[in-house]
């Protein structure tokens, strides 16, 4: 038996899994106006921020 594959079309397909993960992200910065999307990008920022927050109301 004989297993066929296709390395280029395998490395195209990551690469543009990894390229659509990233456009996605841009797209949720630029929607939101937020410099901090998700605790994920900066823990301790959004944390102060949302300390502060709790401090003007």
């Amino acid at each position: 038996m004989i297993i066929n594959h296709n390395i280029a079309a395998l490395n195209t397909y990551r690469q543009l899994s990894s390229n659509n993960v990233m456009g996605q992200k841009s797209l949720e910065k630029l929607s939101s106006g937020l410099r901090i999307n998700r605790a994920g990008a900066d823990a301790a920022g959004l944390a102060i921020s949302e300390k502060m927050r709790g401090q003007i109301r």
